[in-house]
């Protein structure tokens, strides 16, 4: 069943009970622990976590790279370990630090093997793949051996080779390396086109928030195995319910600041020529008071003041370094 004959309401990824231990007795490493989730057809879904949350364990598990421990993963109505030759036809990928195309190759050269390798005829798609090149702008390098090019084109020709298998699900970890900010735009451009037109579905791993906030629907957040939310970026920042306050500051001191950055959080500093500028989270204007309080009684002048927009970036920073408290929240925010 292609992604265009997928029933309605179905989910086209299902995780269930993943758990990936490495080892065995005393020196075994647990890198998923019991994570469940699935994932609808046309959409964009962000998985997220620092290096070694066992977000790459997962991405492996459902490209049937890495055989977990418990659990299974099904892409569609396949089994991803039992059924792998029917998986593999309908996914693809672009990991990140790995050669997902061949460097002495052409790019048209590896759309044309990997498309095979799908069995699609790719004289029969020669339109479909014209587009993509068009899309990507490598009209004029597809005689060009990778090789020869650029970091971001090579990384712009195995996206290109990966959606020329006609996928069902992308799986994109890092896809904006190596882009300049133009090529990021497009990119994210052409993703959110292809989900939306041609029923792809995306997952996406990157540490560029702006992308994840950008294209993705939803994000799953894993820390130290376990998944610590799963939600949309807007519901996140909801519950993360802060403003930031940026400060401009005169007549501070090493201690002073020291003492604000012991009691506040401040999520950025800096000092300037004649003044010193701060930027700190505040949950209520009452905490607010207090900080001004504390600048007054220090001798501090506040020349300017000015409130910020949260990002997602420090949403996620929050959630990967309290995990036990986010998951409470989370969870008890879901359940109301």
């Amino acid at each position: 069943m292609s992604r265009t004959e997928s029933a309605v309401g179905e989910p086209i990824v299902s995780v269930r009970g993943l758990r990936k231990e490495y080892g065995d007795g005393d020196d075994s490493v647990v890198a998923v622990d019991d994570i469940s989730f699935e994932i609808d057809p046309s959409s964009i879904t962000g998985l997220l976590g620092h290096n070694g949350a066992g977000k790459t364990t997962v991405i492996k598990s459902m490209l049937g790279l890495v055989r977990p421990t418990a659990g299974d993963v099904r892409i569609g109505e396949h089994n991803v370990n039992d059924d792998p030759k029917r998986t593999f036809e309908r996914v693809s990928a672009v990991l990140e630090g790995a050669r997902t195309t061949y460097w002495r190759l052409t790019v048209r050269e590896n759309v044309h093997f990997f498309s095979r390798l799908a069995g699609h005829d790719p004289a029969e798609h020669r339109a479909r793949n014209e587009e993509l090149y068009e899309a990507f702008d490598l009209e004029d390098k597809v005689d060009t051996t990778v090789n020869e090019l650029s970091r971001g084109m090579k990384q712009k020709a195995a996206i290109v080779a990966a959606l020329s298998r006609r996928p069902d699900v992308l799986f994109l970890d890092e896809p904006t390396l190596g882009l300049d900010v133009e090529s990021s735009l497009e990119l994210r451009r052409q993703l959110t086109t292809l989900v939306s037109e041609d029923g792809l579905t995306v997952i996406v791993s990157s540490h560029d928030m702006e992308v994840i906030e950008e294209i993705c629907s939803r994000v799953i957040v894993m820390s130290d195995g376990e998944i610590v939310a799963d939600e949309s970026v807007e519901k996140l920042i909801e519950l993360f319910d802060r403003q930031n306050v940026a400060l401009s500051l005169s007549g501070t001191d090493e201690t002073t600041l020291s003492r604000i950055r012991d009691e506040f959080n401040i999520v950025d500093d800096s000092k300037l020529d004649r003044y010193d500028r701060i930027e700190v989270s505040v949950e209520d204007t009452e905490q607010l008071h207090r900080l001004l309080g504390r600048l007054v009684d220090a001798g501090v002048s506040v020349t300017d003041i000015e409130t910020t927009e949260v990002d997602f970036s420090e949403v996620y920073l929050e959630l990967t370094d309290d995990s036990e408290w986010d998951r409470a929240t989370v969870a008890s925010e879901n359940s109301v």
